[in-house]
């Protein structure tokens, strides 16, 4: 066989291959959506995530089909004793979940793993002072997301999150919400917008975000975490935390910001 006949096949192989790839996955993930959702993980749900039976009822077969797919694509691993079982990953699952619902996901495809610590992690990462020096301090953390394909957790406070879901705080809908941004590279608190108006959604977390290091800086309590006042990254994550725990009270408080996001998410959970 000549060398162009080899490498014409090997290209039109390649090509197939790029072309039917996404037909093959999406194939895959419709099966797995028909499949009926595990009498173990419901009793998991009711358990550890009571928020769910507050949603509406396609809303939650939406929810349990994700999830479903999620758990089939992702490796959990267990670290400092952990071992990674049903309930940890049905638990941290539900929660990424939520925020794919309503619009076309491809399941955070950049992320391949989950690794689960028993509580709050030390880390270390270099990083510079005010003086420029390199500093290469550690830091305890509850949850932390890399854009090379995982997400750390801390099974404590996931679980802490589904099970308290209405204070503004989840350490899973934090780093998926960074998982969202750096879909499109380094997280900034710019993640892929399908609507049009870009300019919008820049404008309203900038002057969200401007607003809320203001008050940081002065001390005053706020709806927002202080913590999103550190970068516009933060910004995101700490907003999507509220967005879903206590959307009324954004809302409210938050008006455009809370349109902001609703529209990327495309759910309105202040109607749950």
């Amino acid at each position: 066989m000549s060398p162009i006949i080899i490498i014409s096949f090997v290209v039109i192989s390649l090509i197939s291959f790029i072309v039917l790839k996404p037909k093959w996955i999406e194939s895959k993930r419709n099966k797995i959506k028909a499949q009926p959702f595990p009498k173990q993980w419901r009793m998991i749900l009711k358990r550890n995530v009571p928020y769910f039976y507050s949603m509406p009822a396609d809303v939650q077969l939406q929810l349990k089909q994700h999830v479903m797919v999620f758990l089939s694509e992702k490796e959990f691993f267990g670290f400092e004793g952990v071992v990674v079982d049903d309930e940890i990953k049905v638990t941290i699952a539900a929660q990424a979940c939520l925020l794919l619902l309503n619009r076309s996901t491809n399941y955070y495809p950049k992320l391949k793993s989950i690794y689960v610590y028993p509580a709050a992690f030390v880390t270390r990462h270099k990083s510079k002072d005010a003086a420029g020096v390199l500093q290469n301090k550690p830091r305890v953390l509850s949850g932390e997301s890399w854009e090379l394909g995982k997400v750390i957790l801390s099974w404590k406070d996931s679980k802490q999150g589904a099970l308290v879901f209405h204070d503004g705080h989840n350490v899973v809908i934090h780093e998926f919400a960074h998982q969202l941004d750096q879909e499109t590279g380094a997280a900034n608190g710019a993640p892929f917008l399908r609507h049009k108006n870009k300019k919008c959604w820049s404008q309203v977390l900038s002057n969200e975000f401007e607003k809320l290091q203001r008050k940081a800086h002065k001390g005053e309590s706020t709806l927002l975490d202080h913590y999103g006042a550190t970068n516009p990254a933060e910004f995101f994550a700490v907003a999507s935390e509220v967005f879903f725990e206590r959307p009324r009270e954004m809302k409210h408080q938050h008006s455009r910001l809370y349109s902001q996001l609703q529209g990327f998410y495309q759910v309105n959970p202040a109607i749950w």
